[in-house]
């Protein structure tokens, strides 16, 4: 069944003959239901005429010279640009020959003036199996993805012109037509191709995947669309240093919300001029989410840092914790990159025992996401069998929160610590007993020389909760203390 109706007429022969393609037709009308924007584009181009070509149906338009002629619509390949310009005053020029039809400009793929094309040859069939083939060539595993687009934004200045040549005409009919009345190009895009790339791919749409293919337009011919709006509305177009120019999406819907109708009907034709060509596709991109590996590990060296250390481009020491761990990880999980975190972190020259230290490591564009528990334990017997100096423990794959909550109250966590102490003078066992009745010391720590190059010179408060001492001989006693995480031993 065809979606528009009689009331729907009028203003479908006026975008038809200023150049906008069948499916734009829809939007304009508010077809809000899939299955007509999924028709391919011939049939939906045959189908609008043959809708539209009634014997009643004629589209009057009144030209200053010659008289009023009755035009009526013929078949066309792929729309019509037959109106150069509808301006503010009401006068217009259209080209007509002699049996009474609008000519074309192009006898082949006549461009939509407001999608520049989107709409048209990028939603059939041969443009979504380019893009299939880009993603099954990329390497990436998974098992569903979100299809995004991104759209020039002078598309969004066109389709306000659009829409007040439609206001225009439906307020004739008593008619009323508001921007939130029509459909959003991105949705009727993806109403189209989301079933195609789901069909092709074998593999579902779903927006909270981690895998992500993106494909983004432009089109050079009509960039400068939008510059008049900076012109009106500077307030709108703020420079920003992560983009590469100031007419933005964003900034664009934004000054069009605030010019008023009779400023913009002065500087944009309505209805827009038909371009040359169609949209170029700038890039195809796929990416995923970054995945995170917890663990514990153990370090048994006492010249081996938790970090690469280097200070003023100098490495200090020939490997690390983090290093040791995560190169393995990335040859794995084929990433691009990592991000190492821990709940604190130990001296250089300190081991670190017991149950081990909690890390993290945030593996960013992984190409392999899918892993078994028998392979992680593979992987974590790996990384152990690498080195004698750390041994990781409780290898799994977590999400993002749980990384929150290892770095949750790490100011508040109790550290233990043992040292072996050798003194000068002589000592016996009751010397030392008064370290047993100190509790809940609070010192001032300066940051050390050691690790000024990464942290700033600054005195913060640590407490020691409580101390135990352990006589050993004249000159050696353990002291055994539980201070707050950050108490550092100088």
């Amino acid at each position: 069944m065809f979606p528009l109706t009689e009331e729907n007429k009028h203003v479908a022969q006026l975008l038809l003959s200023t150049g906008t393609c069948p499916r734009c037709i829809f939007r304009f009308c508010g077809v809000d239901f899939h299955a007509p924007y999924k028709l391919p584009y011939k049939d939906l181009l045959n189908e609008l005429q043959k809708f539209l070509e009634t014997e009643k149906d004629e589209l009057i338009l009144e030209v200053p010279n010659p008289p009023p002629k009755k035009i009526r619509l013929q078949e066309l390949e792929d729309g019509i640009d037959g109106i150069d310009n509808l301006s503010q005053n009401g006068e217009g020029r259209v080209s007509i020959i002699e049996d009474g039809s609008i000519a074309s400009k192009n006898s082949n793929l006549n461009v939509c003036n407001v999608c520049l094309g989107i709409l048209q040859e990028f939603c059939e069939k041969e443009f979504i199996k380019k893009v299939c083939q880009k993603v099954e060539a990329s390497g990436f595993e998974f098992t569903n993805l979100v299809f995004s687009v991104s759209f020039p934004p002078q598309l969004s200045v066109r389709e306000h012109a659009a829409w007040l040549l439609v206001k225009q005409e439906m307020g004739k009919q008593s008619l009323s037509l508001g921007r939130n009345d029509i459909v959003q190009l991105k949705e009727a895009y993806k109403w189209i191709t989301h079933p195609l790339i789901s069909e092709e791919l074998g593999v579902p749409i779903d927006g909270k995947s981690l895998f992500e293919v993106s494909v983004v337009f432009a089109h050079p011919e009509t960039v400068e669309d939008c510059h008049f709006l900076r012109v009106i509305c500077p307030d709108c177009f703020k420079p920003a240093k992560n983009k590469q120019s100031v007419f933005t999406r964003m900034a664009v819907m934004k000054a069009l919300n605030k010019i008023k109708e009779e400023d913009f009907l002065k500087q944009f034709p309505c209805p827009p001029n038909s371009p040359k060509a169609v949209c170029t596709v700038l890039e195809i991109e796929c990416a995923h989410g970054a995945v995170f590996v917890a663990g514990r590990y153990n370090k048994y060296s006492r010249n081996l840092p938790q970090t690469p250390w280097i200070i003023d481009g100098e490495r200090k020491l020939e490997s690390s914790v983090e290093e040791l761990i995560s190169d393995h990880l990335l040859a794995v999980f084929k990433a691009e990159s990592f991000n190492f975190s821990s709940s604190g972190r130990e001296d250089v020259d300190v081991r670190t025992l017991g149950n081990g230290r909690p890390f993290a490591i945030e593996l960013v564009n992984p190409h392999r996401v899918h892993f078994t528990s028998q392979e992680i334990k593979e992987l974590q017997q790996k990384i152990n069998n690498s080195s004698n100096k750390i041994q990781v423990r409780d290898l799994q794959l977590v999400t993002r929160e749980a990384i929150g909550h290892m770095k949750e109250g790490e100011e508040e966590k109790t550290k233990s610590y043992s040292a072996l102490i050798w003194t000068n003078n002589t000592i016996q066992k009751k010397d030392i007993e008064f370290l047993n009745d100190i509790k809940e010391l609070k010192i001032d720590q300066k940051t050390p020389l050691r690790v000024l190059h990464r942290r700033p010179l600054a005195v913060r408060t640590r407490i020691i909760h409580s101390m135990e001492s352990h006589y050993v001989d004249d000159h050696h006693f353990r002291l055994y203390l539980k201070t707050q995480a950050g108490t550092i031993g100088h």
